[in-house]
């Protein structure tokens, strides 16, 4: 795990826990990198990786089937927007950074909720639930939309 910039409450070691949790519940094998780092380096691989030129929460970045198995992926997550959300929802923001967490695990598993009709958000629900999270992205992403909003995150794994 790399911390490029901090989130109060979370140390590396209790997200290391977290993610070690959360890889077993969803049923994930392979070891995880992790980056916590900056709206400004988020944007720039959001850029560099999906051509989208605006920051993004969290992106997920396979290994691959041609990968050794024993490594999954790839999480990076914005400390900035994890702190915006964590405030605008409520909690805290180590509490935000594990959803997030958990969100790119579930990409890393296949899920893709732009197009699985609802699978992928009913599968958080449970994990959020097993992990004793707060609501998860999918679920804040449709009641922004219910309400008008398009704000949110954008998903991607990385190209080829």
């Amino acid at each position: 795990m790399i911390f490029q910039k901090r989130v109060a409450d979370l140390t590396e070691v209790a997200l290391a826990r977290f993610v070690f949790r959360a890889r077993r519940v969803a049923g994930l094998k392979g070891a995880l990198n992790i980056l916590v780092t900056s709206r400004a380096a988020m944007k720039s691989l959001n850029r560099r990786f999906r051509g989208i030129d605006q920051a993004t929460d969290v992106l997920s970045f396979s290994a691959g089937p041609s990968a050794d198995k024993a490594f999954a992926g790839e999480i990076a997550i914005s400390a900035d927007m994890a702190r915006q959300n964590a405030r605008a929802l409520g909690h805290s923001p180590a509490e935000e950074v594990k959803i997030l967490v958990l969100h790119g695990i579930l990409h890393l598993r296949g899920y893709d909720h732009e197009r699985d009709h609802g699978r992928m958000a009913r599968r958080e629900k449970q994990l959020r639930a097993a992990l004793r999270l707060p609501m998860g992205l999918i679920e804040r992403t449709g009641s922004q939309r219910a309400s008008g909003s398009n704000a949110g995150p954008r998903w991607n794994r990385k190209k080829a």
